[in-house]
């Protein structure tokens, strides 16, 4: 019986082993899981430490060509003069290394100020490394549809795709899809007598009203708070008092596009007689012709406005002179009158016209009779016709008139002259249509109150301006800005 008990307790002891072997092996087995995941956290921690240190390097090597190019505008070969990459140390308050990145950077094409800028960043002892890429750029004048020196009057039958601007005041009885703003908070519209409006106002009837009253607005005047919202001609908005628009600077930026054109461009010193004709041309060409003769006015047709520069600013006669290509640097400067209109395909082309050293009594004018178009409406097309004088659509002009370009009058107004009504069929034209902007030194019009001019004006802005301007267009900062930033 004593040897029963004992095989009893012996059997019983044995059978406990195998659930402690199978727990033991169980507990071993998530000990060792726990480990391994301990183990795999603290790696991934450390990865993601030294991934977020590659992009801190990455970042700082943005931050320096920043600060590089603040210093140096077109500088895009880190003050190398080579071809990249360029690779630089990074130090620590120590001044221990503690990863370095590398530059790779695309400078912009001809006369944009868009460059593209890549920054691999790698922490020292590691093959980790990440790369971002950033676009930056300084805004040019073509920030605007239409910027102005002046007082501004857009009457009914405008329409305007863009921002527009004014140093001065604004009347506004067309259509704005996009803001309009002034330098000033109220003015005294030149246009009627009363007391001063809104910088920026309409003479609009509001709805269920229609019509346009061209006297006082009481309701478009201070102290009328808040300011209407008027959203039936102000699609976007109106805002004044805002910054004004640097037009003074526009004087050194003629200088130099007609020093650079001298250098590297295409320069026409004076005709000797009316002027030249440019037609540009989709084979990256250019014809050139002197104007002998400008078409005379018609019986009766006569200055009853008593414009300063009042003529037809036709071309009657001309004589070709050559074809050239257009030159690399994109720019064409005529020291005399110049008439331009043709078409372009895939090509940046700024046509300029002055006279140095400047006076008024002689500033040349530059006139479009005739279609200036694109070809690409992307960006990659793009024109600039800047004059020292006005920019004109003459009187024998097409009834249905597009110019695809970026006008610039430094002095003058971007418009049309007045023809009276016994100015023939010329006197009234149908539409015109300019894709591009417009900045103007004193008002600009293309029609009159009295029914003369383009009866139909559509302003579209060409938002590829921006940042991608034409050759030497002026620009309206000197300071960079990020446009986009993405990992690759």
């Amino acid at each position: 019986m004593k040897n029963e008990n004992y095989k009893l307790k012996i059997a019983t002891r044995g059978s406990l082993l195998i659930p402690i072997i199978i727990f033991s092996g169980i507990a071993i087995a998530i000990l060792g899981g726990v480990m391994n995941w301990t183990k795999t956290t603290i790696e991934a921690n450390r990865q993601l430490f030294v991934r977020e240190k590659a992009l801190e390097l990455a970042e700082s090597g943005i931050d320096y060509y920043r600060w590089h190019l603040a210093h140096n505008k077109t500088d895009y070969q880190d003050g190398t003069g080579l071809p990249g990459p360029y690779i630089h140390q990074v130090r620590d308050k120590d001044g221990d290394v503690v990863g370095q990145y590398s530059l790779a950077l695309t400078p912009p094409i001809t006369g944009s100020t868009k460059v593209r800028i890549e920054s691999t960043g790698t922490p020292v002892g590691s093959a980790i490394s990440r790369k971002i890429a950033v676009e930056m750029a300084i805004p040019s004048l073509a920030k605007y549809a239409v910027a102005a020196n002046d007082v501004m009057r857009f009457g009914a039958g405008t329409e305007i795709f863009g921002p527009i601007h004014s140093n001065n005041g604004v009347r506004f009885d067309g259509l704005a899809h996009n803001i309009v703003t002034s330098a000033l908070s109220n003015y005294n519209d030149p246009d009627h007598s009363g007391n001063n409006e809104f910088s920026v106002h309409t003479h609009v009837n509001a709805p269920p009203s229609s019509g346009v009253n061209d006297t006082f607005r009481p309701n478009e005047a201070p102290p009328t708070s808040p300011v209407p919202t008027r959203a039936d001609i102000f699609e976007v908005g109106r805002q004044f008092p805002v910054p004004v628009v640097d037009f003074t600077g526009l004087t050194n930026n003629l200088s130099t596009i007609k020093a650079d054109a001298q250098s590297a461009g295409r320069y026409f010193a004076a005709s000797g007689v009316q002027g030249y004709q440019v037609i540009l041309k989709t084979n990256d060409t250019f014809d050139i012709y002197t104007v002998t003769s400008q078409t005379n006015p018609p019986s009766g047709c006569t200055n009853v406005g008593g414009q300063t520069g009042w003529n037809t600013w036709s071309v009657n006669n001309r004589t070709f002179v050559g074809n050239y290509a257009i030159p690399a640097n994109g720019l064409i400067f005529v020291e005399d009158n110049v008439w331009v209109e043709g078409a372009i395909n895939s090509v940046r082309v700024t046509v300029a016209t002055g006279r140095f050293p400047d006076n008024p009594a002689t500033r040349p004018q530059l006139i479009v009779n005739n279609d200036l178009t694109y070809t690409n409406y992307d960006g990659t097309d793009v024109v600039a016709l800047i004059s020292q004088g006005n920019l004109n659509v003459g009187f024998v002009s097409d009834t249905n008139l597009r110019i695809d370009a970026a006008l610039v009058s430094q002095n003058g107004r971007v418009g049309r002259y007045y023809y009276e009504a016994d100015c023939t069929t010329y006197y009234t034209r149908s539409s015109l249509t300019l894709y591009g902007m417009i900045a103007t030194n004193i008002r600009y019009g293309f029609a009159y109150t009295d029914g003369t001019g383009y009866q139909t004006r559509n302003i579209i802005y060409d938002a590829n301006l921006l940042y991608g301007p034409p050759p030497s267009f002026p620009l309206t900062s000197d300071q960079y800005e990020i446009l986009s930033w993405e990992e690759i």
